[in-house]
């Protein structure tokens, strides 16, 4: 049996590596998910966000690079492998609430640090079972955002060939996170949350300019990336893969 070409191989590492930074931050965004904190706490700004999104920004980067070298069905294998994956870990988490806690657990944390009673089994099933609403809104706010941001990358790319990546990354992004921010958002907390609609609106708008702002600042790391990817794969294959990218074929 033949051993793959430099280029293949090259073509295979980054596209394993790509992938593996991609499904890590999503599967991560999912779980941290839950969680909403004060912007106004932290950085005495207006506004709560998800905890998710504080990572989401290397998502859709990833995205982005993977669309330029990889075309839009590269995105697409792995948004849809991701979307496998995040189900079967909520699967597993969902099969872990269903388990009786051991007694001793429960004892030894039925004080929080400050002497307060403190249920940790019920902080368990609150915690994760929050999540399960999330993954579902999440995941069709994903699938669109994704099949969106491919779509329109390559629409841009098309219109501008090799030149202006930071129009076609950050277009692409701004369209599909403006549908993911309230997708994600109405339905994991207001269809399955208990939520009011106001509150949806409010949150998903601080993400959504989270993710705007986020975009335009990590401009310069999307620069970097391509320059990195560059020399790593050469010139000339450089050309080839984008060229293979742009016709939907380098995967």
């Amino acid at each position: 049996m033949a051993s793959p070409s430099p280029f293949a191989h090259k073509k295979q590492q980054l596209y394993l590596v790509l992938s593996g930074i991609f499904i890590v931050n999503a599967l991560l965004a999912e779980i941290i998910g839950v969680k909403i904190f004060s912007v106004d706490a932290l950085l005495g700004l207006p506004g709560n966000l998800t905890a998710g999104v504080l990572i989401w920004p290397v998502v859709f980067i990833t995205t982005d690079i993977i669309n330029e070298y990889f075309g839009r069905q590269g995105v697409l294998r792995v948004s849809f492998l991701t979307v496998g994956l995040i189900l079967y870990a909520f699967l597993v988490i969902l099969a872990t609430t269903k388990l009786p806690p051991a007694q001793f657990w429960l004892d030894v944390n039925k004080v929080d640090a400050e002497g307060q009673p403190f249920n940790i089994e019920f902080a368990y099933q609150s915690i994760f079972r929050q999540g399960l609403g999330i993954i579902t809104g999440s995941i069709v706010a994903f699938l669109v955002g994704q099949v969106l941001d491919a779509t329109v990358f390559q629409a841009l790319r098309r219109m501008t060939g090799s030149r202006l990546i930071w129009l076609r990354a950050t277009g692409s992004t701004l369209v599909s996170q403006l549908v993911d921010s309230f997708v994600v958002l109405f339905v994991a907390f207001y269809l399955f949350g208990n939520w009011s609609f106001e509150q949806v609106l409010s949150v998903a708008n601080t993400n959504y300019w989270y993710k705007f702002a986020a975009a335009i600042l990590l401009t310069p790391v999307l620069y970097l990336a391509h320059y990195l990817i560059d020399r790593y794969l050469g010139q000339e294959d450089t050309v080839e893969l984008q060229q293979e990218a742009a016709a939907n074929v380098s995967v």
